[in-house]
């Protein structure tokens, strides 16, 4: 394939430039002969830092299945992909180079029956360990646990392990080079799994202003799934005769979502973005998630940049494009930072140097 060069401004600082891209990489050097690519906002690729590849309400789904999704992320301008637990082994994907780039955190490992049918490992205290240690040589340095669920004996939110037993279980997984999140909607959880050293905390609802500064000092980051937390007033309506407890908890986490998430922000916690794909809600919609989340309240740089660049070098890849990175970038027609909607409308997504998308005429 010929040179392409593509001109304007560059996220995120802004300044204009062409980029060229040569097998697979950027340069900042002219290439004599170079075709012109696109001209708009470049964006480094987009990142989904809460997604589930090959898991859909029911559990596991088909390889074609998985691939349909990864190709909706994709068109959405998401080249990167955490995958944030899969019943199914997405491992094929990451030799696929037309499908985003996928850093996977293995299966959930859950506590029995206290999860969602067909999606963890479900296991007791004493396996935690060993299942954390298991999931971690399978992943790609990630594990994720459900850190909380309703539990039918309490009728509300309750954790699903003793702390001393999540703690010996992020211990092992540190041992293995690996970095543990955890599913978390409620606050009972919340301070064994920091104290113990978490490396994130999803959704992250109950976080009160003590855990908040904690999660600063450590470097702890928080992915909010802001889109996910709108979904709880349904949930605590399909608990309330069954379960009253647990559905004014729901009812009180969500009353308090803004200011629970901006707390974070504001504190300095790392926050990034995640549209829980797959999670009861649906692939390539990366973009709503950034809408949700300057909805919230934090500034379109902020929120874009959690679902870019800062999201990129969390994950340990390039975040920006400069000379010799990888050449995986979304272009726009406008400033997506002024301009949200653009988000929806990539202009040209180019995903390890080439233009995969958009693919029609």
């Amino acid at each position: 394939m010929s040179a392409l060069t593509f001109t304007g401004p560059v996220l995120p600082d802004g300044e204009r430039r062409a980029l060229t891209v040569v097998g697979g990489h950027v340069t900042l050097e002219t290439v004599p002969g170079a075709e012109t690519g696109a001209t708009g906002w470049i964006v480094p690729g987009l990142v989904d830092a809460h997604c589930h590849l090959g898991l859909d309400d029911d559990g596991a789904v088909s390889d074609a299945a998985t691939e349909q999704q990864a190709l909706e992320d994709r068109d959405g301008g998401v080249l990167l992909i955490r995958d944030c637990g899969s019943a199914a082994d997405t491992a094929w994907v990451q030799d696929r180079e037309d499908l985003p780039r996928l850093v996977r955190a293995g299966r959930h490992i859950a506590r029995t029956r206290r999860y969602i049918r067909n999606y963890a490992h479900e296991v007791e205290p004493e396996e935690l360990a060993s299942y954390v240690a298991r999931e971690a040589q399978r992943g790609d340095g990630w594990v994720k646990l459900v850190g909380d669920w309703i539990s039918r004996e309490e009728g509300d939110l309750a954790p699903s392990f003793p702390p001393e037993v999540f703690a010996e279980a992020i211990a092992v997984a540190h041992e293995h080079g690996a970095r543990v999140t955890a599913h978390c909607f409620g606050s009972r959880v919340l301070p064994g799994l920091i104290e113990a050293g978490i490396d994130c905390i999803e959704h992250g609802t109950g976080l009160s202003p003590d855990l908040v500064e904690e999660m600063a000092r450590r470097g702890t980051a928080l992915v909010p799934t802001v889109m996910q937390l709108e979904k709880f007033p349904q949930y605590a309506e399909a608990g309330a005769e069954k379960f009253p407890g647990y559905a004014s908890t729901m009812t009180d986490l969500f009353a308090r979502r803004r200011e629970t998430i901006m707390s974070a922000v504001e504190a300095g916690v790392r926050v990034y973005a995640g549209s829980d794909g797959g999670g009861l809600s649906r692939h390539g919609n990366l973009a709503g998630e950034v809408h949700a989340m300057v909805a919230l309240g934090m500034r379109p740089h902020d929120a874009l940049g959690a679902a870019s660049w800062r999201a990129r070098e969390w994950l340990g890849f390039a975040p920006g494009l400069g000379e010799g990175d990888p050449a995986d970038f979304v272009v726009y027609d406008a400033d997506p930072r002024t301009d949200l909607e653009t988000l929806r409308r990539p202009a040209a997504v180019v995903l390890r140097g080439r233009v995969v998308a958009p693919t029609g005429g």
